[in-house]
């Protein structure tokens, strides 16, 4: 059996990586870890991209440049990747 599981600090970088790795599963980009497989959801994955984006919004001034660095850039990542998802790249 295994030991406990450490539990990392809450933080934004933490949150955003949970919001854009479930975004990514619906992309189909990664594995889904229960079914094993690679599925497709659009409309969830547009509201994870349109939560991140909510928080790019009420964050904005309020980040370190790094935080920012990497929200604007997970945010691009998954938006290039719904287009392509969607048929359009």
């Amino acid at each position: 059996m295994a030991g406990p599981q450490e539990v990392p600090p809450a933080s934004f970088p933490m949150l955003v990586s949970m919001l854009a790795t479930q975004a990514a599963m619906d992309l189909g980009q990664l594995e889904n870890p229960v079914t094993k497989k690679k599925e497709i959801n659009l409309d969830f994955a547009k509201h994870l991209i349109d939560t991140l984006g909510v928080l790019e919004t009420k964050t904005q001034g309020n980040l370190t440049n790094e935080e920012a660095a990497v929200l604007t850039a997970v945010l691009t990542e998954l938006r290039f990747g719904f287009v392509a998802a969607k048929g359009g790249g």
